[in-house]
């Protein structure tokens, strides 16, 4: 699964050099040429990152639309903004990125290449990676159960046991990750359960080295098919 953008642009220099960068960096991008279309599909489709040319009339409500959700702490795509040297207006728009045209290649790599980090961690906050291991589970006094990881994740677990999972109150949980040295020990709680014996357990408590460590392994696994971006954009 790529990065995905949405530019919103008409200028073909721009939309060719920003093309060539995205797609160097791995990162999948949708050209729309009408703001009222590209408003459209945003509400429709998650994306990574906009990038909006606001020297194209009719984008003003777009970025002033995404920039209000950003600030209120709404989720909405990593909101990019480029317009002629003119548009002194840039820097005040709220936007996280932004640079002026014409668009140079060591300008646009460098901005969109920090860009994309942002775009990174903000899918790892909600990947899961799928997996079938064993896992301890501890509750009460001295209750230990011998369950199957099903999915791991920066904020918890999924489990699958032989029967349905009735706890109340802290959970310890252990585990193993392939190729990640030590154990995995962390306390949580039950987040959801059905009949059929899958739950979800939420980490309340694990140790910052070994938060860490699984943020590391977790973006191993995310993007071991992606390699270092080579631009050969001009």
């Amino acid at each position: 699964m790529t990065l995905e953008s949405v530019l919103v642009s008409r200028d073909w220099q721009e939309i060719s050099v920003l093309e060539c960068i995205l797609g160097s960096l791995h990162i999948g991008v949708a050209v729309e040429s009408d703001p009222e279309r590209a408003s459209a599909k945003l509400s429709k489709s998650k994306v990574d990152a906009v990038i909006i040319d606001r020297d194209l009339r009719g984008t003003e409500s777009l970025a002033a639309s995404l920039c209000s959700s950003q600030s209120n702490g709404d989720s909405v795509p990593l909101l990019l903004l480029s317009g002629s040297p003119g548009r002194h207006d840039l820097p005040a728009t709220g936007a996280t990125f932004f640079f002026e045209k014409p668009i140079s290649v060591e300008q646009a790599v460098r901005t969109l290449s920090a860009a994309r980090n942002m775009m990174l961690t903000g899918r790892l906050r909600y990947y899961r990676q799928t997996l079938a291991i064993p896992v301890s589970l501890t509750f009460g006094a001295r209750t230990k159960w011998s369950v199957q990881l099903t999915n791991v994740s920066r904020g918890g677990i999924g489990v699958r046991t032989r029967r349905p999972i009735d706890i109340s109150g802290p959970i310890k949980v252990r585990f193993s990750l392939p190729g990640m040295k030590g154990s995995v020990q962390a306390k949580g709680e039950l987040a959801w359960t059905d009949d059929a014996g899958n739950a979800g357990i939420r980490f309340v408590e694990i140790p910052e080295h070994l938060g860490r460590n699984m943020q590391l392994w977790l973006e191993k696994q995310y993007f071991a098919h992606l390699h270092n971006p080579a631009t050969t954009c001009s």
